[in-house]
């Protein structure tokens, strides 16, 4: 078996190379951490002890249980395994690890398999593995979360246009703040809510990149094309004109491409990686703006520039960028900071959640 493939469900291991493929896909894996799922994987239906484990894969240095468990973590996470209902990785509780997927040497049309051995207690003889059910408690709880770090969101940058209305309204500033904290969680919540039902799926398979990426761009482009069209409509219905342009489907499929590429960002173990998310929301809201599309700011000024009497100017944002009025700067300025905050919201609440679940699963089996 040395130097051979190791194939298990739709992944190959390349020992000597070094290469965890998925599909025909690269799967990134740290040394160390391939170092333990190769060890795994060259004994199937075997238990590997946490001694092994210190001895072959850290080499006797020492190191925390902590260290193996968060080991393990991740391999379930790069897998699409789930410590409650495992398919590929098993914990024997106080021991170690077994690998329990059928595992085949060289090419699967003529690989000779290595099955793992049926455990001999009573009637699980008869059992089969258990199927990798899609988790709907798992996928409504990743959601919501999303659902809530857009919310949140929403508070911050609602004050901001709120503190700025407020600046310029013959009404009470209190008032004002309220309206536009309302009217912008209001947004940020629908926003989030498409965005994180299509995330929530491919989030919860452990997708790649790519898959991030459509199931959050496909969420967003409904949701907000379906916000723009009721948007432009009923302003058509109700004043007999509508903007010229809302923000829609097209700004809805680059937010949400974006919240999926930084939740990808933040699968890792340890802390939360909020910092990739945190760039891609700058970059993509100030490039929105910058290309012609409107981000919640803009859409407000040019709803507001339809009704001369409306008190919500937020020519101070120019003001603060050298300009006359809310010019293409101001609505670079804006979008960046709506979009930095909206998807390093729902970025850090689901990546927070996923951990918090995986944390609770892996106690339950370890």
């Amino acid at each position: 078996m040395d130097g051979a493939s190791l194939y298990f469900d739709d992944f190959r291991l390349d020992p000597e190379n070094r290469l965890l493929m998925r599909d025909g896909a690269q799967v990134e894996l740290s040394g160390r951490y391939f170092d333990a799922l190769a060890l795994l994987v060259g004994a199937p239906g075997k238990l590997v002890s946490k001694e092994r484990f210190l001895e072959d894969v850290w080499h006797g240095v020492p190191v925390t249980d902590e260290a193996l468990t968060q080991c393990i973590r991740t391999l379930r996470r790069v897998l699409g395994d789930n410590a409650a209902r495992p398919r590929f990785i098993e914990t024997v509780p106080k021991y170690g690890y077994r690998f329990i997927a059928d595992v085949s040497v060289g090419a699967p049309e003529v690989a000779a398999p290595m099955v793992a051995p049926l455990p001999l207690v009573g009637a699980t003889l008869l059992e089969a593995p258990p199927l990798h059910a899609f988790d709907w408690a798992r996928y409504w709880l990743l959601a919501g979360a999303g659902v809530l770090g857009g919310a949140l969101a929403g508070v911050v940058g609602g004050l901001f246009y709120g503190f700025i209305a407020a600046g310029q309204s013959t009404q009470a500033g209190s008032s004002v703040v309220m309206v536009m904290t309302a009217l912008t969680v209001l947004f940020s919540i629908l926003g989030a809510a498409g965005i994180c039902l299509g995330l929530a799926a491919v989030a919860q398979r452990r997708a790649g990149w790519a898959g991030h990426m459509a199931g959050g761009s496909i969420g967003g482009m409904i949701i907000g094309g379906s916000v723009k069209l009721l948007g432009l409509d009923a302003f058509g219905l109700l004043y007999g004109s509508a903007p010229a342009t809302m923000t829609g489907g097209m700004e809805g499929v680059v937010i949400g491409a974006g919240v999926g590429l930084g939740l990808w960002f933040a699968r890792e173990s340890g802390p939360v990686r909020l910092w990739p998310a945190l760039l891609i929301g700058l970059v993509i809201g100030a490039a929105i703006p910058a290309l012609g599309g409107r981000l919640l700011g803009g859409s407000l000024f040019a709803v507001a520039q339809m009704f001369p009497q409306s008190q919500f100017r937020p020519d101070e944002i120019g003001g603060l960028v050298g300009e006359n009025g809310f010019g293409p700067v101001s609505a670079m300025v804006s979008g960046a900071l709506e979009s930095l905050l909206f998807v390093g919201g729902v970025v850090w609440a689901m990546s927070l959640a996923r951990r918090q679940m995986d944390k609770r699963s892996n106690n339950r089996i370890g």
